[in-house]
């Protein structure tokens, strides 16, 4: 399987004159990874610029190694955070690579960038008559609507009408259109139906859907594999061992980056966490929860089920207790009293909801597999609490005050206390069963042929690894179209 990259010529036009018009230079995949190949005029005219402007230079930190400032900040290492045991309970090394500091304050503006970019230059998208659509669960269509402002397209963002009220607040500045479709977190085939319903209305819609595009799953694989592997090498001694990544389901895009790592460490896990009140892929269950970002009910068409090692059901109680312990007062107070360090907890709040889950499903990972401080486990904290504090409104509305009682339970029974329930260690079959999911959605909704599926799974390595190869092939081909726009 490949990204098609054909070539449609009056598309491809239309989006150089464009970008020519909107004064658009497009960053390549190996100056995300590399920010230090970004030339120098672009980087001082960035000294000028916010992180969440809308200016089109800010294409050029859709990277992991933004200095972390809000105004006119340049690059420098990967932005991590690590936890240190007294706050997992466990010795494992636990590192999560931080994403508020992208463009929007979330990694997916990242992911949005490796769908977009590939039919935008070459014209398979035609900026100047279509509209891109962005069905999401939360943070992916706000990367969709800020990148396509960016690059000159109109936009269109559809996610649940349950979704926290900074996200439709933010939206309702960027995006041409927003659409709220039934629902919560769980409620994706409601985000499906109505992109189905958009293909027969309209006729100027091409829709960018997350939980099938390949090239969701290449940036995260060549950009955020990278990046992990770079905190690897810088953090990592002779003794040290990668024991796995983990992240939650969502698109099953980042993932991609624990595929790369098992590359470089062969004998690193893979997991994927979901919550337990939606135990889809424990179960075949369903349910909602709050876990925003991570949308379920079914089997993302990108999600490699044959390399993927572990479930892990995170319980959302858990979740949103630690979320009030490590952003009120009161938690903050009790957490210096278990001895975490002052600079650790005002670092805390890089972790949002989704992250919080990231970090909860490592730590379950970490006693299941016993593991010591020679072990890495490596996540991903997606964004950050600044766009989540009406949650912690209606939690204060809803439970009362946070105080030191309710910040010592948060501790211990939600944080330290954490089991190895509701976690299954895959066998073949197991993978398999995962993979067989799929079906439901994939080709009785949404029309996918079954030959690709089983090539999934029986042509594994073909399927997986042709179109992992193509970054330098996007790349030439954005180096072509920003000489043809005459802007270098």
């Amino acid at each position: 399987m490949r990204i098609d990259l054909t070539i449609n010529p009056e598309g491809r036009k239309n989006a150089i004159q464009r970008a020519r018009e909107k004064q658009v230079l497009i960053p390549t995949i190996a100056q995300q990874k590399n920010p230090e190949l970004v030339p120098e005029k672009i980087k001082e005219k960035l000294r000028d610029v916010g992180l969440w402007d809308v200016n089109n230079l800010n294409l050029f930190r859709i990277t992991w190694k933004n200095e972390p400032k809000e105004e006119g900040g340049l690059y420098g290492g990967v932005n991590y955070l690590e936890i240190p045991p007294e706050i997992s309970g466990v010795s494992a090394r636990i590192i999560g690579l931080v994403g508020k500091w992208f463009p929007t304050g979330a990694h997916k503006v990242g992911a949005t960038f490796g769908c977009l970019v590939p039919r935008l230059i070459t014209g398979q998208f035609d900026p100047t008559r279509e509209k891109a659509v962005w069905p999401s669960t939360g943070n992916y269509c706000r990367g969709g609507a800020y990148n396509s402002e960016l690059l000159g397209c109109e936009s269109i963002a559809i996610l649940p009408e349950g979704m926290s009220r900074e996200r439709f607040e933010w939206l309702s500045r960027i995006a041409g259109e927003v659409i709220g479709t039934p629902g919560t977190e769980s409620n994706v085939k409601e985000i499906f139906d109505k992109c189905w319903e958009l293909r027969r209305t309209r006729d100027n819609v091409v829709i960018f859907n997350q939980f099938e595009e390949l090239g969701n799953h290449l940036w995260h694989y060549e950009v955020t594999g990278n990046a992990m592997a770079e905190v690897l090498r810088e953090k990592m001694g002779p003794k040290d061992r990668l024991a796995g990544t983990i992240v939650t389901t969502g698109s099953a895009g980042t993932m991609a980056a624990g595929e790369y790592l098992k590359v470089l460490y062969p004998e690193s896990r893979l997991a994927v966490g979901e919550a337990l009140q939606c135990p889809t892929l424990l179960q075949n269950g369903y349910g909602e929860h709050r876990l925003e970002g991570i949308g379920d009910k079914h089997v993302p068409w990108i999600h490699n089920a044959r390399n993927t090692d572990m479930i892990v059901g995170i319980d959302d109680n858990d979740v949103m207790a630690a979320v009030r312990l490590f952003n009120e007062e009161e938690g903050k107070r009790y957490l210096e009293k278990q001895g975490v360090k002052p600079e650790v907890i005002e670092k805390l709040e890089l972790m949002g909801v989704s992250s919080v889950a990231n970090l909860a499903g490592a730590i379950k990972m970490a006693k299941y597999y016993e593991l010591g401080s020679n072990d890495f486990i490596m996540t991903v904290f997606t964004d950050s609490m600044e766009l989540y504090g009406s949650r912690l409104e209606e939690m204060r509305e809803k439970d009362g005050d946070f105080d030191a009682e309710a910040a010592a339970v948060a501790y211990h029974r939600n944080l330290q206390a954490l089991k190895t329930d509701y976690l299954e260690e895959l066998t073949y079959v197991g993978k398999k069963r995962i993979h067989q999911l799929k079906y439901f959605t994939w080709i009785e909704q949404q029309g996918r042929e079954l030959d690709d599926l089983n090539a999934q799974w029986y042509d594994y390595d073909n399927y997986w690894t042709e179109f992992r190869k193509q970054g330098e092939e996007i790349d030439r081909a954005i180096r072509e179209f920003n000489k043809e726009t005459g802007l270098l």
